[in-house]
């Protein structure tokens, strides 16, 4: 590895640097002048107009902490000429994002461009006519190192790059950074993979799983940009705090469009103010209950008792009841939703009509037919035979109306559950229901029974061990014409409905055809951390493969017994804090209190999850239920067996305990009073 002083291409390459960053300039300044008073027909086009110029101009932006590039491949020959005799190689330097100068040729490439692929995949054994591999090292924004690989070069051994590692556990103060000088060959495969096609990543804490769905929508927005920018993405992540951590990865990456949001983001039809316990939520959370939902909504549904009479000036025109019946009939026979045939009926009523009009010598057109479908008969027979329902109404009937629930359960539901999922005390209105989180979810999945729920282009689903069948459910609308990325770890399901397999949470998200991936090199997780945190595994995801971590640094670990509670935790945090990076002190939620005043009380300044750290205030107070997704260089857990004990059962509370084992970086401090959880023995 090169270092400044000693080797005159350092200075070079700073003069590229230098010259890359004054490119980006002037290719900004370009944008920020254009004048578009000449070329926009009015002012809705001027609208839209000024705002992709806007992004444009967010996206140029030159981050001052972040490098520009951060490899560079020397070619053997030029990409995509023929590799013959007197073939001239080139040179590309690997960035965030194309910069190009004044007379257009690229100084760098976007690492998601196919020249930048071989940066990635690149080895010894396939060089991919790669003749040299140069990674930079930096602090802030200045290029302090390099590091070169020959992989042509046979007398050359491959070795483990040592800026990458550094790379990998840079100390890191504030929300998720992306990976793109870090991606690894099996990373880059599930990001590279087509649009077309859904994955599922599988993957233990440390594995990069989070980055690698992050990376994969900029690269799809990269090689689908236009039919994205018509269909849409979303990036689905567990809670507001996880969502903020990782909000500055995508526009890092150049991508300022990509909607962010939770699941209960997207099914919240009315205010949820109530829950449920734990058995409840389980059953209104199970696939079964689509099928009520479906029954109920459909009850209402009745066959006409009478056919109907049409007057069209001094002419009558009936359609009998058995020509309605089976209208009727095969509208539901279509399967299509009940909002689109209950406006189809009309119109197929006054089609019948037409018939009889063109058999007794008449020649109606559509204004005629459309006429008739306005008719006031007709509509008085569409709206006894098939009316509107509300959503949210339909589902406060079914949890509050016991037999209305019963018929429409029976053979679904046993008779225990339907007791389960009725209130015990009954709403008077949709406004007034103290609606619940999985009450939510069943009105989005009777919305859609109504109508057809938008799809987007691509859907990126992370944390997703921890979503019940209605959810995926309601997930799968938002995807129903696209293509997923699924993210998860089955050991790190913490929900009592939690995932069992992906093969079933696939077929609920109607994603049954997508390709299973698992992930299990752990770039983030020191490998004492995880060795220890790995004994988990049997009791909580048997058969799952442990992740083994590829860093040479084996970490910072330690156990310790409280002999002075809070005391000795508030110690641990200032020890740790005079490290360099983050700190997180994981406890169980009622710990969290107690924790928080013992560190003000000792004048230690904290934030909570989801709150922005800073260089003054370094250290974090994670409830264990929120610590899913995030990392920190130094992690104080706080009385494990008190994080077991704060989940309703067992192997939920081991498995809360593995996710909050698993959230540092470079180093772990255990502390407890109380005995450690026999299953870490």
């Amino acid at each position: 590895m090169s270092t400044p002083g000693h080797d005159d291409p350092l200075s070079k390459e700073r003069s590229h640097l230098a010259a890359s960053r004054s490119a980006l300039r002037a290719m900004r300044e370009d944008v920020e002048s254009l004048d578009i008073t000449d070329v926009t027909a009015n002012w809705v086009n001027a609208a839209v107009l000024e705002a992709q110029i806007e992004q444009r101009i967010k996206a140029l932006a030159d981050l001052s902490e972040t490098p520009l590039f951060f490899g560079r491949l020397d070619y053997l020959h030029a990409p995509g000429a023929e590799q013959a005799e007197g073939g001239e190689g080139e040179r590309f330097y690997v960035g965030r994002r194309h910069v190009h100068d004044a007379d257009g040729d690229p100084m760098v490439i976007d690492w998601r461009a196919p020249v930048s692929q071989p940066f990635y995949r690149a080895s010894k054994k396939d060089p991919q006519d790669v003749s040299l591999r140069r990674r930079f090292g930096y602090t802030g924004g200045d290029l302090t190192a390099y590091e070169d690989e020959h992989l042509l070069d046979p007398a050359e051994a491959a070795t483990t790059s040592r800026l990458l590692q550094q790379e990998i556990e840079r100390p890191r103060v504030g929300p998720m950074r992306d990976i793109v000088a870090t991606i690894q060959p099996e990373q880059d495969e599930i990001v590279r993979a087509g649009l077309s096609g859904s994955v599922c990543v599988q993957g233990g804490p440390g594995t990069g799983k989070t980055a690698v769905g992050l990376h994969r929508v900029a690269y799809l927005l990269y090689a689908h940009r236009e039919r994205l920018a018509r269909t849409g993405t979303l990036v689905i992540g567990p809670n507001r705090s996880f969502l903020h951590y990782i909000e500055q990865v995508l526009p890092a990456l150049g991508e300022l469009t990509v909607r962010q949001a939770t699941v209960d983001d997207l099914v919240a039809h009315v205010e949820v103010r109530g829950t449920d316990e734990a058995a409840t939520a389980v059953i209104k959370g199970d696939a079964r209950m689509a099928e009520v939902l479906r029954r109920a909504l459909y009850s209402h549904v009745t066959p006409p008792a009478e056919g109907v009479v049409v007057v069209r000036g001094s002419r009558r025109w009936r359609v009998p009841v058995y020509e309605l019946e089976e209208i009727v009939r095969e509208l539901l026979d279509r399967d299509i939703r009940y909002g689109a045939a209950r406006e189809a009926l009309p119109q197929r009523i006054a089609h019948a009509v037409l018939v009889q009009m063109e058999r007794a010598g008449e020649a109606p057109d559509d204004r005629v037919q459309n006429a008739v479908a306005r008719n006031a008969a007709v509509k008085a027979l569409v709206k006894s035979v098939w009316p509107q329902v509300d959503p949210a109404r339909l589902v406060l009937r079914l949890l509050t109306d016991a037999d209305f629930l019963a018929e429409h359960a029976e053979g679904v539901l046993t008779g225990d559950e339907q007791k389960a999922v009725l209130w015990v005390k009954p709403a008077r209105s949709v406004k007034s229901a103290r609606w619940s989180p999985a009450d939510a979810v069943l009105i989005d999945e009777a919305t859609d029974l109504i109508e057809r729920t938008h799809s987007l282009g691509h859907v990126v689903l992370d944390e997703a061990q921890d979503l019940s069948p209605m959810q995926y459910r309601a997930v799968g609308r938002r995807c129903t014409t696209g293509s997923a990325t699924v993210l998860g770890d089955l050991a790190q399901g913490t929900t009592p409905w939690a995932t069992r397999s992906w093969e079933e949470a696939l077929g609920h998200l109607g994603k049954g055809e997508a390709v299973v991936e698992e992930l299990t090199a752990g770039f983030r997780v020191p490998t004492d951390v995880i060795a220890y945190a790995s004994r988990l595994l049997p009791h909580i995801a048997p058969g799952l493969t442990p992740v083994a971590s590829i860093r040479e640094n084996p970490g910072f670990f330690d156990i310790r017994t409280a002999d002075a509670g809070p005391a000795d935790v508030v110690a641990a945090c200032r020890e740790l804090l005079e490290r360099e990076g983050s700190v997180g002190l994981i406890a169980a939620d009622a710990r969290v209190p107690e924790l928080a005043a013992a560190l003000a009380a000792a004048g230690i300044g904290h934030v909570g999850p989801g709150e922005e750290t800073t260089h003054a205030t370094r250290l974090t107070l994670v409830p264990a239920s929120l610590a899913k997704g995030l990392e920190y260089d130094y992690v104080v857990l706080d009385e494990p067996q008190a994080v077991v004990d704060g989940e309703p059962d067992e192997r939920t509370g081991l498995r809360r305990l593995y996710v909050a084992l698993t959230r540092a970086v470079s180093g772990l401090v255990v502390i407890h009073a109380t005995g450690l959880p026999p299953q870490l023995a």
